[in-house]
């Protein structure tokens, strides 16, 4: 429990996360509307918890209770995703995109030249989803190499729960080569709303009204496309469009709270729905 305000330097914060990183996982809350929020994300993102928000006091038991509920279903301690890329491959990136998102890259363990662990954090019965970039050299047409092999670890045993093939094939048929997968542009599309909500709001706060106004009226045409009603809703409070003109401008009064509940709630994604709903 803090004050939700970091009093140490950047680095010496920085670095304490990073020291108790993997040795257990933290929730993290924060109340009303005097604390912040990036801080808190440090702290969410470095100890692989939770990070949520509580407008109201009043509401504090029964978060706590579905809090509790929620630790006391975890059965597993801790899972990693244990990744192989081919020597003449490179790994990009590793990101968890639901049901937050969370960027692993930076959270790899060597376990040889070739393979990398990048820890999950505790699993009860839940489903997850992640985002693994690889870069291949060219390869020639009709050829399909395995351009990664990811599997599930328990770092404690070393049992596999799960494990997968990542595929490279190579064609010369345009549509084929630039038809993006409904999940990967799906998710895509929710890493580019937080990125967004999280510029504009930064942008706000530092008083350049010009670019928080573009990237937020974005942010909130995104929301409004992909379906999310709940962040659409959030982002009307704080960036205001007229219909007649298509115009946008920052809401002059926003309640700190609002603004709060959209910082906090730009990490949580949406499932995709399936064809036809």
């Amino acid at each position: 429990m803090t004050d939700g305000q970091n009093n140490e330097r950047p680095e010496v914060f920085a670095s304490v996360l990073a020291g108790w990183s993997g040795k257990f996982v933290c929730d993290s809350l924060g109340v009303g509307d005097d604390w912040a929020p990036a801080e808190l994300r440090k702290v969410a993102e470095a100890m692989l918890g939770t990070f949520d928000f509580v407008r109201d006091q009043g509401d504090l038991p029964e978060f706590f209770r579905r809090l509790t509920q929620t630790s006391m279903s975890k059965t597993v301690a801790e899972l990693s995703l244990r990744v192989w890329v081919p020597q003449t491959a490179q790994l990009k990136f590793v990101k968890q995109v639901s049901p937050t998102l969370l960027d692993l890259t930076g959270k790899r363990t060597d376990v040889n030249p070739l393979t990398g662990d990048y820890p999950t954090g505790s699993w009860g019965t839940e489903e997850r989803e992640y985002h693994i970039c690889v870069e291949v050299p060219p390869g020639q047409i009709g050829q399909e190499i395995r351009a990664g092999w990811v599997k599930l670890v328990r770092p404690d045993t070393q049992d596999v729960l799960a494990t997968g093939n990542v595929l490279a094939q190579w064609t010369d048929d345009l549509a084929q080569s630039t038809r993006i997968n409904r999940k990967v542009a799906h998710y895509t599309g929710q890493a580019e709303l937080h990125e967004l909500i999280q510029d504009g709001l930064s942008l706000r706060a530092m008083g350049d009204v010009e670019a928080a106004t573009a990237r937020l009226a974005k942010a909130r045409q995104l929301a409004e496309e992909s379906g999310r009603e709940d962040t659409a809703r959030l982002l009307e409070k704080v960036v205001e469009v007229d219909p007649a003109t298509g115009t946008a401008r920052l809401r002059r009064n926003v309640d700190k709270a609002d603004e709060i509940e959209l910082d906090t709630g730009s990490v949580r994604t949406s499932r995709l729905r399936k064809e036809g709903n």
